[in-house]
């Protein structure tokens, strides 16, 4: 199976990557850490224009039609660019929304008039068509009309409760926006099992492309540090220990993408061991991210850990999306329980 992306994914995603480029998401991280919301309205709405949030959606929706292989492609770009926003929350509700024949509701997400949040359940929580009930965590939530919530017999988009009834909560991503709240009964706007379309699987797959989009973003900074930086006359990339920091960081970062797609394209197709190469992703793209931002902090010496420098956003960034949507030792756990891959 070829897996290097087609001309036509580059022309795509670079058309996209072109727009991210020109307003840096680093800088729109670092100006809005201390606004409630990490997005700028007019920013998102021109992403949105462009087709960050519809690239898989439906042409009757407004979409391009695109098959998830490609989402993922963006989603990569994203990751790698540190790019702040609900992303995944949109892009997923913005197809329920479309699978269930709202097509309003389809397009105000994803022409970027209206944010949707992610709440994580957290313990023992009730998702269902009759409603959703139990404590969750909420992720990118604030200005959020909606909220989805993802489980394993599908997916639920319901409204965002009352802000006294949201408590914020402090984020180690500075790009991110936290908070929890208690749902007593909250009614279902739309519901769409898993059977239907398996949300909780693409997620998983877009997460582990934003994974291994950090992956690569620091594996790369880490490289072209070690080729720049002079110490005592020479590039400290001439020594052993860097030039071996920095392969194995590249072999990371190729191995995340690489089986990143293999997952997209596999949940896509219908493969019987979809999940085991999902929850394959999520594992080895988690771990890359991880490892590589934290040799990237180590290979920049004292500036690395400095809050001006961008390594630590990275870091950060890594460890808030490696516990997204399943936390990884229960991702370990039901690769155990898997069946051997195909």
């Amino acid at each position: 199976m070829d897996l290097l992306p087609s001309e036509e994914q580059l022309e795509l995603i670079g058309a996209a990557t072109d727009f991210l480029d020109a307003r840096p998401p680093v800088g729109v991280l670092r100006a809005r850490r201390g606004e409630p919301c990490a997005v700028d309205p007019a920013q998102w709405a021109e992403g949105a224009g462009v087709g960050l949030l519809t690239l898989g959606l439906d042409e009757r929706y407004g979409g391009l039609g695109r098959p998830l292989d490609d989402e993922a492609l963006l989603f990569h770009a994203l990751g790698k660019r540190l790019a702040p926003g609900p992303y995944l929350a949109c892009v997923l509700a913005t197809r329920l929304a479309a699978r269930r024949g709202d097509s309003a509701l389809a397009a105000e997400i994803g022409e970027g008039r209206a944010l949707v949040g992610l709440a994580e359940a957290r313990g023992e929580a009730a998702v269902g068509p009759e409603g959703v009930k139990g404590t969750f965590d909420l992720v990118d939530a604030s200005g959020a009309e909606h909220l989805l919530v993802l489980s394993d017999e599908g997916a639920a988009l319901i409204a965002t409760p009352e802000a006294g009834r949201i408590e914020t909560v402090e984020a180690l991503d500075p790009g991110m926006r936290l908070a929890s709240t208690t749902l007593d009964h909250s009614p279902v706007l739309h519901w769409l099992p898993a059977g239907d379309d398996p949300l909780r699987g693409r997620a998983l797959a877009l997460n582990s492309a934003l994974l291994a989009g950090v992956a690569e973003a620091t594996a790369e900074l880490a490289t072209e540090h070690a080729k720049n930086r002079v110490q005592f006359g020479r590039p400290i990339g001439v020594n052993q220990a860097v030039k071996h920091a920095c392969a194995d960081m590249a072999v990371r970062a190729e191995a995340a993408v690489s089986q990143t797609l293999f997952a997209a394209v596999a949940l896509a197709s219908g493969r019987a061991d979809a999940l085991f190469q999902l929850l394959s992703a999520k594992t080895v793209a988690g771990r890359a991210a991880i490892d590589n931002a934290a040799a990237c902090i180590q290979l920049h010496g004292g500036m690395g850990f400095t809050d001006e420098h961008d390594a630590h956003l990275y870091l950060k960034r890594a460890h808030a999306l490696h516990h997204l949507f399943i936390e990884p030792a229960d991702v370990l756990a039901r690769l155990l329980s898997e069946g051997a891959a195909q």
